[in-house]
């Protein structure tokens, strides 16, 4: 998995999400981290994808600003996107997607995507914030999608993944801080990552379909 993919994920939402103006200079480093629940180093390695981009522009002293470079067109398909999008539609295109990903993960995972998929786990058991948990669970799901060592599928999924971010970026939560102990996708997770490692395509696709539909339930059960 590329390290810090998450923070890249979660830079291209905030910036679609909030339509900035060529130019217009982002929050500081330290504040960013914090709304985006990744670190200093994990945010650094996404800036320097974004600037050799063209997307942002950086001065040293001054800050980090919104560039013009001729290739911002994908956080402005996004943010097209997102506007003619809703989260049960997203969701729908999740659950299209990520189970079949499950299953092409059990067939053809490495022992790295494995030992990265059990990293991921745990760290997300002692996330600090819901935000910071966020972090983590996207770069659980794309581990999994890069376990299927299938380029056209990881590319799908990451503007998938872009745009689910986009279209929920800044939900209010009325749960506390950060996830309980005993939150429902720990132990999901654990069951599809058991899956995949027992080369169990079947189950691996049955318990990602699982994971999801106990996902949306509980996002329409909060907003409803």
């Amino acid at each position: 998995m590329r390290e810090g993919s998450g923070a890249l994920v979660q830079m291209r939402a905030f910036i679609a999400q909030r339509e900035f103006n060529p130019h217009d200079q982002l929050p500081p480093e330290r504040k960013l981290c914090e709304m985006l629940g990744v670190s200093r180093a994990q945010l650094r390695k996404a800036f320097a994808v974004l600037e050799a981009e063209g997307a942002i522009w950086r001065h040293v002293g001054r800050g980090t600003f919104i560039g013009d470079g001729a290739d911002k067109g994908m956080e402005h398909s996004l943010n097209v996107i997102a506007k003619q999008s809703t989260p049960l539609s997203v969701m729908r295109a999740r659950i299209v997607l990520e189970p079949q990903l499950a299953r092409e993960a059990a067939l053809h995972a490495t022992a790295e995507n494995m030992e990265n998929l059990r990293r991921i786990s745990s760290k997300s058991r002692q996330a600090a914030t819901w935000r910071e948990y966020e972090t983590l669970d996207n770069e659980l799901h794309r581990e999994i999608a890069e376990a299927s060592q299938c380029t056209p599928l990881v590319a799908l999924f990451d503007q998938l993944n872009a745009l689910r971010r986009t279209v929920v970026w800044g939900r209010l939560r009325t749960r506390p801080e950060n996830p309980p102990s005993d939150h429902h996708s720990f132990s999901d997770h654990e069951k599809i990552i058991t899956a995949i490692e027992n080369r169990d395509g079947a189950q691996a696709q049955m318990m990602m379909l699982s994971h999801l539909q106990s996902v949306r339930a509980g996002i329409f059960s909060e907003e409803s």
